[in-house]
């Protein structure tokens, strides 16, 4: 163990300019939504990393707890934005 403590409330940060306020991991533009995504999609913390490797597994750990207490934003946030997907879909294809 190195010694260096890492407070979890920093990890996570909002702000307008970034991915429309959506919260991100602080410091990058890697929404929790996206990292919430790939979860739900079975990938591990793990995968997630090798995804994005520039980011510490305890970000990741972050954005999973994020997402955790905040289910209804997060879900109501994927859902808004498949429902978007499929209105693009149907709007090319006619």
């Amino acid at each position: 163990m190195d010694g260096l403590i890492t407070e979890i409330g920093g990890l996570i940060s909002r702000s307008p300019e970034i991915r429309g306020g959506r919260p991100c991991i602080a410091g990058t533009g890697v929404s929790a939504r996206r990292i919430a995504q790939w979860y739900i999609m079975g990938a591990t913390p793990e995968e997630i990393l090798r995804k994005v490797p520039h980011l510490l597994l305890a970000q990741v750990h972050a954005a999973l707890a994020y997402y955790r207490a905040n289910l209804d934003e997060i879900e109501t946030d994927l859902e808004t934005e498949d429902c978007e997907a499929e209105r693009l879909e149907k709007r090319s294809g006619s």
